[in-house]
């Protein structure tokens, strides 16, 4: 059978060879629609009433790796395979269409030419009529198989995704630009006691510590605005039970394809096990430090009690002077005190602290408790220890358990550097809205190449044995989380250090 284009080539004037708007022939818009026909990116079969192929182009030749001779002229049943076309019911589908002049909607199949793979594609029928009767079918293939491999390929990396939020350890929370939980995953649930359920379309500022929920909104209204890219900031979240989980968040800005934050996601640590660990290596940390200081302190109680055992002997003896029974009882009564009050320092500064809630203290005052438990110690190793307080009060929010444990350890590291004794000063300061301690010492001095490494953990320089390296690291940890820095001011070696604690001052109402 010859092929024929007449069916859906364009309309040309009748009687006459030329256009009247174009001039042009009837044979140059048949050249046009080949081209055209043969350069789209789908495939094209005009189909006749018997069902046979009447025009191919070249897409479906291709694509079917077949030929024109033997694909046009050729029925339905003798170009597709019959498994195709038991499946898809194509022939009967055709044949309706030239019934009922009303087109096929679109419809999915998977067609498989010899040698090639399998192949998807998105098909329908369109009637061509001339007047009212329908001359041909047209046969529109949409070779769909990599749109659905890159679907399928795109649910497999948000099924990924979606396994990697689920099986992770730390809260993960997506936020829509308001603030208001969209996603909770099953960290945030185990750890909060609340269901997804629960707190979907709930701003996550509400689940926060009260006097924090603004700080949680104010991230979120500035990471939208553009204004921050990622943020990080430790806030406490309010379990089911209504408990506070202390929380170290993560957050980051969910940008739409025109660049704009669509949302928020914050991934958030459970601080809860950490603090415990750090509670547990601050106290050892603590008491490691306090059996450095039993020799002094041994030496500090000697000296009352010596007094005391001695006035005790005296009143033993059958003396007859009450002015100097009086003087023997007087010394033993303040040697009593003088240990009780040296037992008391050391208790108080030994045991573990009740709480870990901030509150407001006297950082003097800190400072002060803290070297009277430690002048013991500078006295055993000939050190003098030099105090100068510049104010008497230094108000500053936290818990004096823990700074005090900083004030110790930056102490005894000054009396490890003057093994011959030698001078440490303790002063604090007042500047620019920052109450400062600063400890110097006369001894050997930080070498230059180590200045960088000294509040690393484990980093130590004395022998194996004498250190766990763990000190400067504590005390590092300590100030940051009271929202303070500690640095090296100077340090030279045979010369001395200083080093400095400096911590927010609390704002007066």
């Amino acid at each position: 059978m010859k092929r024929t284009v007449a069916a859906v080539a364009p309309p040309v004037s009748s009687g006459s060879a030329a256009s009247p708007s174009t001039g042009k022939d009837e044979g140059w818009y048949e050249k046009l629609y080949h081209m055209l026909l043969g350069n789209v990116p789908f495939s094209l079969i005009l189909i006749d009433p018997a069902l046979r192929v009447v025009s191919a182009n070249r897409n479906f030749i291709e694509k079917a790796r077949r030929t024109e001779g033997n694909t046009v002229g050729k029925r339905i049943r003798e170009v597709f395979p019959d498994a195709i076309l038991e499946f898809t019911q194509l022939e009967a589908k055709i044949r309706s269409v030239f019934d009922t002049g009303v087109g096929l909607p679109g419809t999915q199949m998977t067609y498989r030419a010899p040698g090639v793979p399998i192949r998807s594609y998105f098909y329908t029928v369109i009637p061509i009529k001339t007047g009212s009767a329908v001359e041909h079918a047209m046969l529109v293939m949409d070779d769909i198989t990599e749109k659905l491999q890159l679907s399928a390929k795109v649910r497999m990396a948000e099924r990924h995704l979606a396994s990697v939020v689920e099986s992770a350890n730390d809260l993960v929370i997506s936020t829509d630009p308001v603030g208001c939980i969209t996603s909770w995953n099953s960290a945030a649930e185990r750890i909060s006691g609340y269901r997804s359920s629960v707190v979907r379309g709930q701003l996550l500022g509400g689940l926060c510590e009260i006097g924090r929920s603004k700080d949680m909104a104010t991230i979120i209204k500035q990471m939208v605005a553009g204004g921050v890219g990622e943020f990080f900031a430790e806030i406490n979240l309010i379990a089911a039970t209504g408990a506070l989980i202390p929380v170290d968040w993560s957050f980051s800005p969910i940008r739409d394809d025109s660049g704009h934050v669509s949302g928020i996601v914050a991934v958030g640590s459970d601080l809860v096990e950490r603090r415990a660990l750090e509670q547990h290596l601050y106290q050892s940390e603590k008491l490691a430090a306090l059996g450095v200081m039993a020799g002094g302190i041994a030496h500090e109680l000697r000296n009352p009690l010596s007094v005391s055992f001695s006035a005790a002997q005296f009143l033993l003896d059958p003396i007859d002077d009450p002015a100097f029974q009086k003087e023997c009882v007087g010394k033993i009564l303040q040697g009593i005190e003088r240990s009780s009050m040296i037992i008391e320092n050391l208790l108080r500064f030994a045991r573990p602290p009740s709480s870990n809630q901030a509150e407001t203290l006297n950082l003097v005052t800190v400072v002060r408790e803290t070297l009277s438990v430690l002048t013991p110690q500078a006295k055993l190793q000939k050190i003098n220890l030099i105090e100068h307080y510049a104010e008497t009060e230094l108000p500053v929010t936290g818990n004096a358990n823990l700074l005090q444990q900083v004030i110790m350890n930056l102490v005894l590291n000054a009396y490890q550097a003057l093994p011959d004794g030698g001078d440490v000063s303790v002063f604090t300061r007042r500047e620019a809205g920052q109450a400062s301690v600063y400890v110097r010492d006369n001894g050997c001095g930080i070498a230059a190449a180590h200045l960088g490494q000294i509040f690393d953990p484990f980093f130590t320089t004395r022998p194996v044995g004498q250190g766990t390296g763990l000190g400067l690291s504590i005390c590092h940890t300590i100030v940051k989380q009271h929202g303070g820095v500690i640095a090296v001011e100077n340090s030279v070696e045979g010369q001395g250090s200083t080093l400095v604690v400096r911590l927010p001052l609390m704002v007066s109402v």
